[in-house]
């Protein structure tokens, strides 16, 4: 199952992505019991504010623990709890993966 994390707006307007394929995590129950207990049927409603993010939570479907896809729309003001957590350790994870990813072998030399 991937989850996705999609910040948006902000200042610059710059967008960044984080996701995570939980059946590979090593901690694959940790994030079931965490997915499982964020309130999908409660997102926060609110605008958001001005030079603030937003977040784009996508959830892949994984029988019985999330029988359907599901997506959440947060302005940053409003990211608090099980949504803050997710989204900490979706972009941890994605962004160690990343650093243990081997360098392109035609890019040029650091100096």
């Amino acid at each position: 199952m991937k989850v996705t994390v999609t910040r948006s707006g902000g200042f610059a307007g710059i967008s960044r992505r984080w996701q995570v394929y939980v059946e590979k995590e090593p901690d694959e129950q940790a994030w079931l019991v965490l997915l499982k207990g964020l309130p999908w049927d409660d997102i926060p409603q609110d605008e958001p504010k001005p030079d603030r993010y937003l977040y784009r939570i996508n959830c892949e479907p994984y029988q019985p623990v999330i029988p359907e896809p599901r997506e959440a729309l947060i302005p940053e003001q409003d990211l608090t709890g099980a949504w803050r957590e997710l989204v900490d350790r979706v972009r941890e994870r994605d962004e160690q993966k990343r650093d243990l990813r081997p360098a392109h072998p035609f890019s040029p030399p650091a100096e």
